[in-house]
């Protein structure tokens, strides 16, 4: 019985030493992971969808919190003015969540572009929505007041054939960015100003 009572005691032990270990390291290369995120998962759609921009919206970013939910937030500016946002929603496809960046013109309160930064769809059917301007190109204009969903659900956006579910995700991901921006409009106004100066 001493053993045992040993053998628990060595394990605890162990155990509480790993397990600070290992939460001191994902603390200590927290920052690391984000700027790796940002350059080679994010960046690129956040370029695409900001481009033109005077400045590297990637610098110029702040994090808005809404409820539980915390969201970092891109700031394009233009002919001088921080006009343009971009944030990141999520919807639920085929293989897993698909992760979309959606930026937003502050001023129309339109659209100014979408693109899938991560996802786990089916490479050559799903996966083509991360890499074709055509199905992305859509969304551009679109005023933030409106719903997005396919033409086979009655909307307005064109389906990547063979990938309606990967498409209806994108689309509730626009959805939800659209009406996430109408909700925190005033916050981000107020933060978009400090990023201007």
């Amino acid at each position: 019985m001493n053993e045992m009572v040993k053998m628990v005691v060595v394990l605890t032990v162990l155990s509480s030493v790993a397990g600070g270990v290992l939460a001191a390291i994902n603390k200590g290369t927290a920052s690391q992971i984000e700027a790796q995120q940002l350059e080679f998962v994010k960046g690129p759609a956040i370029k695409a969808i900001l481009t033109g921009s005077s400045n590297n919206p990637i610098e110029d970013r702040f994090k808005i919190k809404e409820g539980d939910v915390e969201k970092s937030v891109f700031v394009a500016k233009y002919d001088g003015k921080a006009n343009t946002i971009a944030f990141e929603e999520s919807g639920k496809g085929f293989g897993g969540d698909v992760g979309v960046m959606v930026g937003i013109n502050m001023d129309t309160d339109k659209l100014v572009g979408a693109a899938v930064t991560v996802h786990t769809e089916t490479p050559g059917m799903g996966a083509r929505a991360k890499d074709d301007p055509s199905f992305v190109s859509q969304f551009k204009g679109m005023p933030v007041k409106d719903s997005v969903t396919v033409t086979k659900d009655g909307g307005q956006i064109n389906a990547i054939s063979g990938a309606t579910i990967t498409s209806r995700a994108v689309c509730v991901a626009v959805t939800k960015a659209m009406s996430l921006y109408q909700k925190v409009k005033p916050k981000l106004q107020q933060e978009i100003q400090k990023v201007g100066k």
